[in-house]
């Protein structure tokens, strides 16, 4: 059995929702406010006709037939990370409401093959804290999908956000991290980001914050129960891990944490995300197979195939990875 539990996911009641913040499908993208996600090469064709090529691939015949084709069972999906909204104001809340009702909607259909991550605006912690709990509590909702870094001014370690941390392990479910677009918040300039590097390199350094500041800030230690799901591998954190260990109290005298940052990796969860064997190979024997799950960004920009495939693993440890890890973090 394969699950991919990294899938993103907009419906149509998610689109055209605000004036200003969509979000909108055109041709020169997916279009947030200011921001778009694209090219300076437009697609031919309308703006409609760009809408409906991206909701047909959304729609459950489009996306069970590239599972069957790429041998995945399941799918556990989130929002696109351009659309997280911690910026728009009062529309962040509005919107993860609607995102969080959509999404249940379109996982009830089809139960087998569908699962999705909550959606909440950690830009308004308690807000956040009622959204989770009747994602989870009521719409069925496995974990709450988060940005990475940078919660309209907020981070992993702002004591804001404990409340948040305590309703998730209150509820026993986990965070699964995303980095996401941050020239979203350059407004009108945003097209700075010439290269999209924001996101392109910008999403494996903000899952890397999120992972320092979590454990810095002294929320594993809060709330050891707190289970986190890191996607792209762990962004960063991974290949730097002994430097953030040996400079976590020399140069970080300030570091709430009260045992060295290598004590904490059994609360995090990977995939893996990267492209080459052997890298794959050495975040397994860092992190142990108990702590892999399979995500890949499901109907992205590349396929992996087999996940598990040239590892060297016996079956029961392949098994762990594609499947049976996510079933037991996720309660599938």
């Amino acid at each position: 059995m394969l699950i991919d539990i990294h899938a993103h996911m907009i419906t149509p009641g998610m689109m055209n929702v605000h004036e200003f913040w969509g979000p909108f499908m055109t041709t020169n993208g997916f279009t947030v406010g200011h921001f778009c996600l694209g090219t300076s090469q437009p697609m031919s064709g309308t703006d409609e006709e760009a809408t409906e090529k991206l909701l047909t691939k959304m729609r459950h015949e489009s996306r069970r037939k590239l599972m069957a084709d790429r041998n995945v069972d399941k799918i556990v999906v989130s929002i696109p990370s351009h659309a997280f909204m911690y910026w728009a104001g009062d529309f962040g809340n509005e919107y993860a409401d609607l995102c969080n009702q959509e999404l249940s909607n379109y996982c009830a259909k089809d139960p087998e093959h569908f699962a999705f991550w909550a959606h909440a605006n950690l830009a308004d912690p308690t807000a956040a804290v009622k959204q989770i709990d009747h994602a989870v509590r009521n719409l069925g909702a496995k974990g709450v999908c988060v940005g990475g870094a940078n919660f309209n001014g907020l981070e992993a370690h702002s004591p804001e956000l404990f409340q948040v941390w305590e309703k998730v392990t209150e509820l026993d479910v986990p965070i699964m991290v995303h980095g996401y677009n941050q020239s979203i918040w350059l407004g009108d300039d945003h097209t700075s980001d010439l290269f999209e590097t924001t996101s392109i390199l910008g999403d494996c350094y903000d899952e890397s914050l999120f992972f320092w500041y979590l454990i810095c800030g002294g929320a594993l230690d809060e709330f050891p129960n707190l289970k986190t799901y890191i996607t792209h591998a762990g962004g960063m954190s991974l290949f730097q891990l002994g430097r953030l260990n040996a400079l976590n109290k020399s140069m970080a005298p300030d570091a709430r944490n009260k045992k060295p940052v290598t004590e904490y990796l059994d609360k995090f969860w990977f995939d893996l995300d990267v492209h080459a064997t052997t890298l794959r190979k050495a975040v397994i024997d860092l992190v142990g197979v108990d702590n892999i799950v399979h995500g890949t960004n499901f109907g992205g920009a590349y396929d992996f195939g087999d996940p598990t495939a040239g590892l060297d693993l016996s079956n029961q440890d392949a098994e762990k990875i594609r499947s049976a890890n996510a079933i037991k973090l996720l309660k599938l």
